[in-house]
């Protein structure tokens, strides 16, 4: 995939003499040294993420890990102590201050957690408020506000206030803003993690659904795993300002790299995540249903049991057969790591 952003030997450290705190940093104080000894904090240490183009990168971890601190250095919200920050071959940190206020209008949107709407204006008003920053005539702007307004389900709210629209509908304006200034960049900072469970999943499937359409370059902060595997393209995981970890959901699942991202790993319904063509075996010429390779197990797992020989041909693209799973495949795939060796007597 080709690389849309790419971030090269990031850190941050918050404190009044940051600039002589890097040689302490990089040669091993950690962050809890740095903030009892010698009062600054930690931020980013030594992140390196390429972010491909056209997908949804989610950065994820517990508070206080860097994830917030490291999407807003990609719109230079946040200056780096060292680093650089590279989008389409432009160095970000290099823009000249008209230069990024030009990126921040036409290049790169922002969802933020608590919303962040104008509650003076209406709906409409705030959808079409970077267009008017664009310098949009204002026909054109509430022509293409009305539309993504329509977009994300709040077609006839036009005219209501903040104020007036619950939390689910309060970031529904706040996607539809950001949509509307065509930016083929998006940064969306715990968007969703204010919302209750229920309106929380209705907004990852309407991201999910424009995505599908879109291809918008995303890179989405949480510190719900369940939420990361969900909606990720890809996953970078950081603790203490660090990566630990980055992949595919299924890489992270499968092969955690420690026993703290083994922690975090162990609780997720597996069979959300994984997909046939990850655990199928060679074709043996068994009989069953024919199933794409990019099928979720749990999706399969009934068509399987439903299936008189318990088995079932994965196909590709090009409806070729390029292998085969049982059913004990599939629930082994579906069990917790720490039982699968429970599974061996099915």
């Amino acid at each position: 995939m080709t690389t849309k952003i790419e971030i090269k030997s990031l850190y941050k450290i918050f404190g009044p003499d940051a600039a002589a705190m890097m040689e302490k940093v990089r040669s091993g104080t950690t962050k809890e040294q740095l903030n009892d000894e010698f009062n600054h904090v930690l931020g980013l240490n030594n992140i390196n993420l390429e972010i491909p183009d056209q997908g949804i990168q989610v950065v994820m971890g517990l508070s206080g890990s860097g994830k917030s601190t490291l999407i807003r250095h990609i719109n230079r919200l946040i200056e780096p102590t060292s680093g650089e920050v590279w989008i389409d071959g432009v160095n970000v940190l290099a823009m000249s201050d008209a230069e990024l206020r030009d990126f921040r209008r036409q290049r790169a949107s922002m969802v933020f957690q608590k919303f962040a709407l104008l509650p003076h204006r209406t709906v409409l008003e705030n959808t079409q408020y970077g267009l008017e920053i664009q310098g949009l005539a204002e026909k054109e702007a509430k022509k293409r506000a009305r539309h993504w307004i329509e977009r994300v389900g709040l077609a006839g709210y036009e005219e209501n206030y903040p104020g007036q629209l619950s939390g689910g509908m309060q970031q529904r304006v706040g996607l539809a803003r950001a949509l509307a200034t065509d930016a083929d960049i998006l940064l969306m900072d715990e968007a969703f993690s204010a919302l209750d469970p229920l309106i929380r999943t209705d907004m990852q499937n309407i991201l999910l659904d424009l995505q599908s359409e879109l291809h918008k370059t995303i890179v989405f902060i949480t510190h719900d795993l369940e939420e990361a595997l969900r909606i990720g393209d890809r996953i970078a995981i950081l603790r203490d300002g660090r990566v630990i970890q980055q992949g595919t959901p299924q890489q992270i699942v499968l092969k955690p790299k420690d026993d703290y991202i083994a922690d975090f790993t162990k609780d997720i319904n597996r069979g959300r995540v994984i997909r046939l063509k990850t655990i199928m075996k060679s074709d043996n010429g068994q009989q069953g249903p024919e199933l794409s390779g990019d099928m979720l197990v749990e999706d399969a797992a009934q068509l399987v049991t439903d299936s008189p020989s318990s088995h079932a041909r994965v196909m590709d693209g090009e409806g070729r057969c390029v292998g085969v799973v049982n059913i004990t495949d599939l629930i082994r795939a579906m069990a917790r790591p720490d039982i699968e060796s429970r599974i061996e007597d099915l």
